[in-house]
């Protein structure tokens, strides 16, 4: 099984809200995140997927998770090209 760490951009009007998670299947993590569902820091904002990266395992994808998390540069990087 796979693995990926994501990157959500809020499209909510007024926000410039981003998250970082991990999941093994993106769809539906997007579809929990934007139902009020997943993550307590972003309900209430609609999202989209502005970024992913596939890991062989969740080891791998939660270790890239957390440098993404702390590493405020790559994740404007991202944010700036997306």
């Amino acid at each position: 099984m796979h693995y990926f760490t994501y990157m959500l951009k809020s499209v909510s009007p007024g926000t410039k809200k981003t998250y970082v998670g991990y999941t093994n299947d993106i769809r539906k993590r997007l579809i929990k995140h934007n139902s009020n569902t997943g993550a307590k820091s972003t309900k209430g904002y609609k999202w989209e997927v502005i970024y992913f990266k596939k890991f062989k395992n969740k080891h791998e994808a939660m270790s890239f998770e957390y440098k993404l998390k702390n590493n405020r540069y790559l994740r404007n990087q991202i944010l700036n090209k997306s």
